[in-house]
């Protein structure tokens, strides 16, 4: 963050503070009510902040995918009631984001007011980074405030678009995911082990190939295993394998070799016939192979104990995607004892790089015991690949000009 002007650089009394937060949260199928709060709650601080130093607040966000056309489902209305339960603190609501009824109740706000604006996904303009929407957008505000992380590697309006108007300075959460994601790319301390699961290698290439770069060891789980595992000639039954990546895993499994970095595969699987709660399941040794008919689920318990004596002695843990399908409680056991182990190390950075990592985390109830669980999931993913984030290179610097 260094050379980055932040939020306390700023002097935000009497200012109209125009903070894209990401509000992206899931709504009640039959209620349309928040039904997870934790973007909404890791937003508070910066809020409050503004808020607290006489900022007029004025919050953008989208909510899910509208494809630029209004739909009531998609409505920030019920995350307005939501925001207000949280923060303790009226929460006004405006049912659109640019044109005379925003300029108007912006016109009306006091020094610590909060206003929350419409879906600005109900423009296509929002997207598409339009220079005349962002322009509008910003026109009702003194200062832009990004914090939202989960769209820092998406150049639009709201974020990117706004900077151009506006100083642009970096709310709480993006300030500690840009200094926490940072540090395990550009300084980690060693060993640096990364631990990597999910479904797929293709989701995970640039990761693997900047890591290779960096960490000493890398552990991977998940159902990409099974793409690796079939590269070393395995039976993998039907286990989900990408066919089109086997070359591929092939090709990183060199590199690691090359560049000396421990890559660490599973040796043993939880299979079942079905991925379904209380389906037949059983452990089986990847040297014996996944029978025909079966898929490996999660990792087995001697690969937990191989993962777990590859982790003690790490100072810097990243940890991307689930060891299993989590999900469902049969299959949920390597991906809680990878959570467990991550949550007792001593004297070690642990960083959980969103999406369902963080899903994991928080459902074994250990966000609060690791270094910094991520918002952002694609975010953090190109983070970690070594990508420029057009939502950050936004920010403004201190020497008064705009990062470019």
């Amino acid at each position: 963050m260094s050379g980055v002007l932040t939020l306390r650089d700023v002097d935000l009394s009497g200012k109209r503070v125009l903070v894209r937060v990401d509000f992206n949260v899931p709504l009640d199928k039959e209620t349309g009510e928040v039904s997870d709060d934790t973007r909404i709650v890791a937003a508070i601080p910066t809020i409050k902040y503004v808020a607290e130093n006489g900022g007029k607040t004025i919050l953008v966000s989208h909510l899910g995918r509208p494809k630029g056309k209004r739909d009531p489902k998609y409505s920030m209305e019920k995350v307005s009631k939501s925001l207000e339960r949280l923060i303790g603190k009226p929460v006004a609501f405006v049912p659109d984001c640019i044109g005379d009824e925003v300029e108007k109740a912006v016109s009306k706000m006091n020094n610590g007011d909060i206003l929350l604006l419409e879906n600005v996904r109900f423009y296509p303009e929002e997207e598409k980074n339009d220079p005349e929407f962002s322009k509008r957008l910003s026109a009702i505000a003194d200062i832009h405030v990004n914090d939202a992380f989960g769209t820092a590697h998406r150049g639009h309006a709201s974020n990117v678009g706004a900077a151009q108007y506006l100083t642009s300075v970096p709310g709480f959460l993006m300030q500690k995911e840009i200094e926490m994601l940072g540090m395990a790319v550009e300084s980690p301390k060693h060993p640096y082990v990364v631990i990597l699961g999910g479904a797929k290698v293709s989701d995970k290439i640039g990761v693997i190939t900047n890591l290779l770069e960096k960490a000493d060891r890398i552990l991977i789980g998940g159902a990409m295993m099974f793409t690796f595992l079939k590269a070393l000639g395995k039976q993998t039954g039907d286990s989900l394998v990408e066919e089109d990546k086997i070359e591929l895993a092939k090709e990183i499994m060199r590199k690691a070799e090359e560049k000396k970095v421990e890559l660490v595969l599973p040796v043993d699987t939880v299979v079942s016939k079905e991925i379904a709660a209380g389906s037949e399941s059983k452990t089986v040794l990847i040297d014996e192979g996944v029978p025909s008919g079966w898929k490996g689920l999660d990792i087995g318990t001697s690969t937990i104990e191989l993962f777990r004596s590859k982790l003690v002695d790490a100072k810097t843990v990243v940890w991307n995607g689930p060891m299993g399908v989590f999900e469902i409680d049969d299959f949920a056991k390597g991906t809680e004892s990878i959570a467990k182990t991550l949550a007792s190390l001593k004297g070690a950075v642990t960083i959980i790089g969103g999406g369902d990592s963080a899903a994991a985390i928080n459902k074994f109830g250990l966000a609060d015991r690791v270094s910094h669980v991520s918002t952002g999931g694609g975010a953090s993913l190109e983070m970690l690949e070594g990508k420029e984030m057009p939502g950050i290179r936004s920010l403004a610097t201190k020497e008064g000009k705009k990062k470019t």
